[in-house]
């Protein structure tokens, strides 16, 4: 199937060239996924979809456009470029659009990022719907139980690009993933809620369907009793399972469309020390089985580690080959992929004793951060500290702050990185922030 959707991305190239082009980028998907929803003792939901695009950036007299269609029979196909084409030379002009220059193709890493798991394809109904049934019966072993709600999702992906200036790639990759989400009966009218979950690409990579519903158990009863929390300002430890969540919009300033628009609190910082020292981020595309792997980016830009933080000092920004143009800046890749912060010493245990007294988050409720100015208002839930122990639940909370205040005010980072994500944070232990409740 690979070989099909490189000639079907090569093909588009050429019709499109034909048509007028001067440059142009294709790119073919195939991609299957299939879910199973198991609700309360019983198959709720079966989805099987797949789906085939092909993808066409055309650039033709200094203007630029972007086309998708799903329709790949070689007669509509020639209509579907050729009209792409044209309608492409309508355009207003853009001298910042031009095709990946080639020479950001050279050094692709060649190595085998272990993406695919062969018995992922021969997944069958029968397994799917034991593996429901697995995390169900462990979900809702619990006399408070309300609901329980299992998912089991897997899929293929395979994709090839082609461009007129030569670059031509191919990719695939499989994907499973479980997760329970649990609600109980609590005080009242009140109900806990939460899950777990676990993803990657092999079968072999996640835990049990026992041992996931079993912590989404353990994490729901926790919340039992939940009142709300505090207005304080205290320390705060933030769980590795959300960790990632934070970094992520820390990152989101670090790029150079935002840089280039006025609308990023990193600009003055770059090439500067801007958060703790304990604090160093790595975009990393070439972790063998890494869910945000790649040995090129969707431009063609090949892949390599890229320092973002080092010890607190903003090193490299998210540039891609527009906004590199726009800002005269080098690219360097134009999205994350996966993202490691470097590990501490303790664990979350440890880190909690050490708080002392503070607030364990452990999800977060809505919020936003502004890049522009680094402010933040995140809703939260979690646990009070007290005397170096997780105690009573707490609820109906909001951090507030700036962002680039809080990561200079990171004390420690853990030692336990959540492994189920793009974003491979550790716990995260943060002074003096700002929470208002009750």
């Amino acid at each position: 199937m690979s070989a099909e959707l490189a000639n079907r991305a090569g093909d588009a190239v050429t019709l499109a060239k034909a048509a007028g082009a001067d440059d142009v980028w294709a790119s073919a998907l195939q991609q299957r996924t299939v879910q199973f929803v198991y609700r309360d003792g019983a198959l709720e939901t079966v989805k099987d979809n797949t789906a085939r695009t092909l993808a066409i950036q055309v650039y033709a007299a200094g203007r630029y456009s972007t086309s998708q269609t799903t329709d790949l029979r070689p007669d509509r196909l020639a209509r579907f470029l050729t009209e792409a084409v044209a309608t492409t030379r309508a355009l207003e002009p853009d001298a910042d659009r031009k095709i990946t220059p080639a020479e950001l193709f050279a050094n692709r890493p060649d190595m085998d990022l272990d993406l695919v798991d062969s018995e992922v394809a021969k997944i069958e109904r029968h397994r799917r719907l034991a593996w429901c049934e697995a995390l169900d019966g462990a979900a809702r072993n619990h006399p408070k139980m309300i609901s329980a709600t299992s998912r089991v999702s897997d899929g293929t992906l395979q994709a090839a690009s082609a461009s007129s200036n030569g670059f031509e790639h191919t990719h695939t990759s499989t994907s499973i993933g479980l997760s329970a989400f649990i609600t109980l009966k609590d005080q009242g009218d009140k109900r806990a809620a939460s899950g777990y979950w676990a993803s990657g690409q092999h079968l072999d990579s996640l835990p049990s369907p026992e041992h996931i519903a079993g912590k989404a158990l353990e994490l729901t009863v926790a919340r039992l009793g939940a009142q709300k929390g505090p207005t304080t300002t205290t320390t705060m430890v933030v769980d590795a399972r959300v960790a990632g969540s934070l970094v992520r919009r820390l990152l989101a300033a670090g790029n150079a469309n935002l840089i280039q628009q006025g609308r990023s609190y990193w600009t003055p910082f770059i090439d500067k020390e801007a958060f703790s020292k304990i604090l160093t981020i790595t975009d990393d595309p070439l972790i063998p089985r890494g869910l945000g792997s790649r040995l090129a980016d969707s431009e063609g830009i090949s892949s390599r580690v890229l320092p973002i933080v080092e010890e607190g000092s903003i090193r490299n920004v998210y540039v891609d080959t527009y906004y590199g143009r726009k800002t005269g800046m080098a690219p360097t890749t134009g999205s994350m992929s996966n993202v490691r912060v470097a590990l501490g010493t303790k664990s979350l245990d440890e880190l909690i004793a050490e708080a002392g007294n503070g607030i364990y988050v452990t999800g977060w409720i809505g919020g936003n951060a502004d890049t522009t100015t680094g402010d933040y208002s995140l809703g939260l839930r979690g646990h009070l500290i007290e005397q170096g122990k997780v105690s009573a639940a707490v609820m109906e909370m909001n951090a507030t702050g700036n962002l680039r205040t809080l990561f200079s005010q990171l004390v420690a980072v853990g030692n336990d990185p959540f492994p189920y994500s793009t974003v491979l944070a550790p716990s995260l232990t943060f002074a003096d922030v700002d929470f208002s409740g009750a």
